[in-house]
């Protein structure tokens, strides 16, 4: 199984998406467009205090009536953010996704943000060590 670092090493998108906690949700959004992502990290300079999702614009302003213009991230973001090592195998990434019911894992080394996996990320992983494994049986068992 593939780690954490592993799987940064494959995405299409190398880039860091970011956008700063006094940014307004409208900004938020165009950076989610124009990088076509669901889930941007919340810094201030280097250091993470959050992440702001389609997730937390659905609930906590679409549905509050709460205006895109005006709001900031910083006040609608998710705070508590879970990360994994870089060493953490694809496997234990799945499974902490689907415990703690969340689409976006931000990953760190040496206490910095290198990537972020997503929940699609981690099933085309898991999809993929399963067809080698699926392969490598007929592959036996037709010798």
């Amino acid at each position: 199984m593939k780690t954490a670092r592993q799987l940064l090493g494959e995405k299409q998108i190398h880039h860091l998406v970011t956008i700063p906690s006094g940014a307004t949700v409208f900004q938020a959004l165009q950076i989610f467009a124009e990088w076509n992502v669901g889930a941007a990290l919340v810094m201030d300079e280097d250091k993470l205090i959050g992440i702001f999702s389609e997730r937390d614009y659905a609930r906590k302003v679409a549905l509050q009536g709460r205006s895109t213009a005006t709001t900031r991230v910083n006040e609608v973001m998710t705070s508590q953010v879970v990360c994994v090592r870089a060493e953490t195998y694809a496997s234990e990434c799945l499974a902490l996704i689907t415990e703690k019911r969340i689409r976006h894992l931000p990953v760190k080394e040496e206490g910095k943000v290198i990537g972020v996996l997503s929940i699609g990320d981690l099933v085309r992983a898991t999809i993929a060590e399963q067809r080698f494994t699926i392969e490598q049986l007929e592959s036996y068992i037709y010798r």
